[in-house]
């Protein structure tokens, strides 16, 4: 029988394979690059594109939902399992299209991407319960590693894209049967913590500047009855519409500005490189100063960010352009931490995992402005009133973001 040293120990193992799974899951930010191929092939345009980029975020949305409840049913090991395979055998099946963009839509939209976001979901709540007295460092590791895909398997993936023996075919391929492996490993190894399992005492840091309310556990239908979920909700889809408008064309706004193809790939990384460090950096602010003053800060970067890029735009600086893709990342790498800081602060620790997944339908909501910012584009060949459109957007957040009241 292990000792509890040695089933605590086992932690550390967890955050380290589902860290790495999160980063193959979060394939789904690297679209810029996965893309390319596909409209060389296919000739689809951006509109085109960008829905299906829409499409997943939405799927991912409703799988983390769906996780949130199928774990309580089934279980987190059945369930990630399921999940690996689905999300893998739509990346196999993408791989054998034939120009029908409709089985794009069907295989990486929505299967690999329900997939994905089942595991999502229950990686990260299945790992947290592991860490109660190290809940910021287990969530900004993970989230870390599901922001960083670009960073990590860019630039490999456009070299295979290119490479005549391999293809993007093969590529997809592979890369799902890797990543569904992953994903099922983990659903594998990972185990529930015993209660008899005695946890370190975490260090209690005070925020600078507290809630000036009692937090109540709410359930979700309570949750969704409160004007300040609605007005928080838009405020986060407004900053989230941001970064995913980005994120669907950033390889093509690197080049329209002047980077190389090589140059224009690395810098998809950088922007993922700097998603991973938003998380990470605003768990810390907020541990800090509070709540209130993160969310405005999330805001007032996001303003700064779009800013600059529609700067970059106009200009045709890439140097610029390299600036606003960093602020972009670390804005929208904000997101999340500010999404589960306010479900968690407004709405308690009961119920947490599933108003958590609710609070991510912003994402849903997000993406169709992604496929807007996509057609605006194409009507004016240009990223001028995409970024004009996204910086308005930012600015509505701000006055939202001020009137968010306690629950």
């Amino acid at each position: 029988m292990k000792s509890e040293s040695s089933r605590l120990s086992m932690r550390w193992l967890y955050i380290a394979l589902c860290t790495v799974c999160l980063a193959f899951a979060g394939v789904i930010y690297a679209w810029s690059i996965l893309k390319v191929p596909l409209a060389e092939e296919f000739g689809w345009g951006n509109t085109e594109l960008a829905l299906n980029f829409t499409l997943t975020m939405c799927t991912f949305c409703i799988g983390g939902f769906l996780g949130s409840r199928i774990k309580e049913a089934a279980g987190a090991n059945l369930t990630l399992v399921c999940a690996g395979l689905l999300a893998g055998g739509g990346f196999a099946l993408a791989s054998l299209m034939k120009g029908n963009i409709t089985m794009l839509y069907i295989s990486y939209a929505v299967l690999a991407g329900l997939g994905i976001g089942v595991a999502y979901n229950v990686i990260i709540s299945s790992v947290n319960a592991w860490f109660p007295d190290k809940r910021g460092f287990c969530s900004g590791c993970l989230l870390m590693g599901f922001g960083m895909t670009s960073l990590v398997f860019g630039s490999l993936l456009d070299s295979l894209f290119a490479n005549e023996a391999f293809g993007w075919r093969r590529t997809f391929l592979w890369f799902g049967i890797i990543m569904a492996a992953m994903i099922c490993l983990a659903g594998f190894v990972i185990r529930k913590p015993s209660v008899e399992i005695v946890f370190p005492e975490g260090k209690k840091k005070k925020a600078k500047k507290a809630e000036n309310f009692e937090v109540v556990d709410m359930s979700p239908l309570q949750m969704l009855s409160r004007p300040s979920f609605w007005i928080s909700f838009v405020y986060m889809t407004c900053l989230v519409a941001v970064g995913n408008s980005v994120i669907s064309f950033a390889k093509d706004l690197a080049l329209s500005t002047g980077a190389s193809a090589a140059l224009a790939t690395t810098l998809v990384g950088v922007l993922s490189a700097c998603n991973g460090l938003g998380r990470i950096l605003t768990g810390a602010l907020f541990d800090a100063a509070g709540r209130r003053f993160t969310m405005i800060a999330a805001n007032l970067l996001s303003i700064v960010a779009a800013g600059i890029t529609l700067l970059s735009v106009v200009f045709n600086s890439l140097p610029i352009c390299i600036i606003g893709l960093c602020l972009v990342g670390m804005a929208y790498g904000a997101c999340p931490t500010v999404g589960s800081a306010f479900a968690s602060s407004f709405y308690g620790q009961k119920y947490f995992a599933t108003n958590y997944s609710i609070v991510n339908f912003n994402l849903f909501a997000a993406s169709f402005i992604a496929t807007a910012c996509a057609s605006l584009r194409t009507a004016t060949e240009g990223f001028v009133a995409p970024f004009i459109l996204l910086l308005c957007l930012a600015c509505f957040a701000l006055v939202l973001n001020i009137c968010v009241r306690k629950p």
